[in-house]
């Protein structure tokens, strides 16, 4: 079950003007489900993505890249669940191409204004002839206000669908910003085996676009880790409809640029964590906040030997306060000169650790106490510098093992 987690609710999720999403059952591994999902993006919209560092990226991952550098004003959205294509070959080149050839000429757009995506089992063949006998029913399906049924059909292991919604106000406008994403296992930082898209009907120059998705990644999707791999599909999409009809904004430090970055980054998070809350088999939220090191990239090292450690994860699913566990990842992190001496340590309130050891004061009850609990703040203090970094985990269970040792049947 997730960890504090509930499906949205539809009527939170505020249309995008100039945007519309739908949704069919193509049967694409398995008859009767949503797997495919189509966007459609009026005229004059921007888009920009980032996407997954694994060197053995999936074929539309491969080709959305390559559409996004040609230029083209991208018009449409493809994305298919049940089969990731990757591992494929030029096979799955060309499919992917295809599935971008056949949605083009339904909606009369070239092959270069549709982004691909795809998620599922790596290493089969995609059934693009299935995606194409889609079409027509997700194309008939298009509705302005189907976020929630898009965040169902881009669902794999997960067990919930994650979707986000703010509205804000920029130059006397309501500016919306609403977002779905799908993830479960494979999750790690540079992007995870997760899809994410974004959309605003802000204003925002087109130029900006790159830069805002690439420093909401950062603050959210690049945070999370639920089992340490980097999957080959990985994506997150921002789509900028810029129909709200304010000003343009031209600069990301400006008043109104810092309001539509708030709000981006708040969508963000919240669908990069309910990712770690749908963890496959998580029982516990964990929150890794390092401090006190010398600059961010170490504080980062010291997060991710925690969150990434099996034998901390196991420990938070015992409910076992073995925090010897969290001080020996902080140990192996890969900070060359860290005096353990000045590590001070807690346990949500409960302090644990001082000066590099077990502070006099902790008593194993109270650290259980925290253990118990559905979410958990662990807080690491370096005592080197000003520079902290979080990350955002889950525990490992035995429904982890389980769901991934069933996962293509």
């Amino acid at each position: 079950m997730p960890v504090l987690l509930t499906a949205p609710n539809p009527a939170d999720l505020h249309p995008v003007p100039g945007l519309r999403l739908g949704v069919a059952e193509a049967g694409v591994r398995k008859a009767k489900r949503k797997d495919l999902v189509v966007l459609e993006l009026a005229e004059g919209a921007a888009v920009a993505g980032v996407f997954t560092q694994n060197r053995y990226c999936a074929a539309p991952v491969q080709v959305c890249r390559e559409h996004l550098a040609a230029g083209a004003a991208i018009r449409a959205v493809l994305i298919n669940t049940g089969n990731a294509n990757a591992g494929t070959g030029a096979d799955g080149l060309a499919r992917a191409r295809r599935s971008c050839d056949a949605l083009a000429a339904r909606m009369g757009l070239t092959p270069q204004q549709v982004l691909p995506f795809s998620t599922g089992v790596i290493m089969e063949t995609l059934p693009v002839e299935r995606i194409e006998a889609g079409l027509p029913a997700a194309l008939a399906d298009l509705s302005a206000s189907n976020w929630s049924r898009a965040a169902e059909g881009i669902m794999t292991t997960d067990t919930l669908p994650k979707a986000a919604s703010r509205q804000v106000q920029i130059g006397g406008r309501t500016v919306t910003v609403t977002g779905i994403s799908k993830g479960a296992g494979m999750i790690r930082p540079n992007m995870a085996t997760m899809l994410g898209f974004i959309a605003t009907d802000a204003v925002l120059a087109p130029a900006l676009l790159q830069p805002l998705v690439k420093q909401a990644a950062d603050a959210s999707f690049n945070r999370i880790t639920i089992d340490g791999d980097t999957s080959t599909n990985d994506s997150f999409v921002l789509i900028a409809t810029r129909q709200a009809g304010h000003a343009e904004i031209t600069s990301l430090d400006s008043t109104d640029g810092q309001v539509l970055r708030d709000a981006v980054f708040a969508v963000a998070r919240q669908l990069a964590q309910a990712i770690v809350r749908d963890g496959e088999g998580a029982t516990k939220f964990i929150t890794v906040q390092i401090d006190g090191g010398r600059d961010e990239a170490e504080c980062r090292l010291a997060a991710y030997a925690i969150a990434h450690s099996p034998l901390v994860k196991t420990a938070f699913f015992a409910s076992d306060p073995n925090l010897g566990r969290i001080l020996a990842a902080v140990g192996y992190a890969g900070i060359a000169d860290l005096d353990q001496q000045l590590i001070e340590m807690h346990l949500d309130d409960v302090h644990v650790v001082t000066q590099g050891g077990r502070n006099p004061a902790y008593r194993e009850e109270d650290g259980q106490r925290v253990m118990k609990q559905a979410e958990i703040t662990v807080r690491v203090h370096l005592g080197r510098g000003a520079a902290s970094s979080t990350v955002w985990t889950c525990d490992l269970s035995h429904d982890y093992v389980s769901i991934n040792a069933d996962y293509r049947s």
